[in-house]
């Protein structure tokens, strides 16, 4: 029983150290204000604010309750095998081993520490050298992280997509909605870069294609991220392509432009000129929160525009499909010879190894 009550103690001291790192603490007490505001009678009144703050609430209950379930369970096994009753030994050993396997299961969370980790993600596809390869490249990383998505019961919601010449996108802009769906995803900003038999030439011949993805917390209260209204500039214009006849012919496309950093943000999917503006805000809050942490500035005003080529030297990571199959992350080093698996959504071990390369 001795081992096995010194085993408790260490997992009691980890889950605890965990638990402080992670500020359960100052989850719950935000949590305790949210409920409270939930209670007034006026909740309801701002019916958008109040789904708002309830979606935040189950976010908080979700990131809170695993770890204050696991702390009760290992203090009650800790207590019994304290009395040491022999006749338990199997059972408390057994107990025990499912709050270990339950603790690392939950320790993956220690690896999102940043200050956007657990907000929603907003990825931008765009395509590079390559032509019509690259722009077909763009439209197979869509369907790469959509199929990530969908293996972690992951919501998605396209924000605005340009279709290519021939074929694939040009660009494409989506929302994904999950558990630490941007701390996930970070690690694909970037360009990529593949190599492959193009399938849209006669020939058949090896090309090389590239695409940039920009992957951005999604911050859509503007109390989150100020920004001064004389940096922006914002145009609007009539909408094109798909959208029906009342979107082909009204004003309700919005681009913006902010000025310091040269970033433009132009939406036209949505049928109001509002929401439109909303949308398009919701991306520029996000680019620029990107970008401070890329630049590690504190204000928006520092901010200078972002400057990485989508080309060749630029790339974050290599796909490989022709004259041999092989993905490689060109940071982390991590590779696998299974391209068509990580091309239908399996980025797990890739997203893994990123995540444990940043923390080293």
């Amino acid at each position: 029983m001795d081992e096995l009550l010194s085993q408790a103690k260490t997992l009691r001291d980890d889950v605890q150290a965990a638990i402080e790192r992670l500020d359960i603490h100052g989850l719950e007490r935000q949590l305790t204000q949210l409920q409270a505001a939930s209670r007034r009678a006026d909740f309801w009144n701002d019916n958008q604010a109040a789904q708002d703050t309830m979606k935040e609430i189950a976010k908080l209950e979700a990131r809170i309750t695993p770890w204050r379930t696991l702390e009760v369970g290992v203090g009650d096994t800790l207590d019994l095998m304290e009395m040491g009753d022999e006749s338990m030994r199997d059972e408390l050993g057994q107990q025990l081993m499912q709050l270990s396997d339950t603790f690392q299961s939950l320790k993956d969370e220690l690896k999102f520490n940043g200050p956007y980790d657990d907000y929603d993600a907003i990825i931008s596809i765009h395509a590079g050298a390559g032509g019509t390869d690259a722009q077909g490249w763009t439209q197979m990383l869509l369907r790469m992280y959509v199929r990530w998505a969908e293996r972690h019961d992951m919501k998605v919601v396209t924000v605005e997509e340009s279709p290519g010449d021939e074929a694939g996108l040009k660009s494409v802009t989506i929302e994904i909605e999950g558990s630490f769906a941007y701390g996930k995803l970070k690690g694909e900003h970037g360009v990529h870069r593949l190599v492959r038999q193009s399938p849209f030439n006669s020939a058949a011949s090896r090309e090389t294609s590239f695409a940039k993805v920009e992957v951005m917390p999604k911050i859509d209260k503007p109390g989150e991220l100020e920004i001064d209204d004389k940096d922006l500039k914002v145009d609007v214009y009539r909408s094109g392509g798909h959208g029906g006849q009342s979107v082909n012919t009204t004003d309700s496309a919005v681009r913006v432009t902010h000025l310091p950093t040269g970033i433009v943000v132009a939406i036209q999917n949505e049928r109001s000129q509002l929401q439109n503006k909303e949308t398009a805000m919701t991306i520029l809050r996000s680019r620029l929160a990107q970008l401070q942490l890329e630049q590690h500035k504190d204000k928006v005003s520092e901010l200078k525009g972002p400057d990485v080529a989508n080309e060749f030297g630029s790339q974050i990571r290599n796909y490989v499909l022709h004259p041999y199959k092989q993905v490689k992350d060109l940071r982390t080093g991590y590779e696998t010879s299974s391209p068509d698996l990580v091309l239908d959504g399996d980025l797990d071990d890739l997203i893994n190894a990123y995540l444990e390369h940043s923390l080293a």
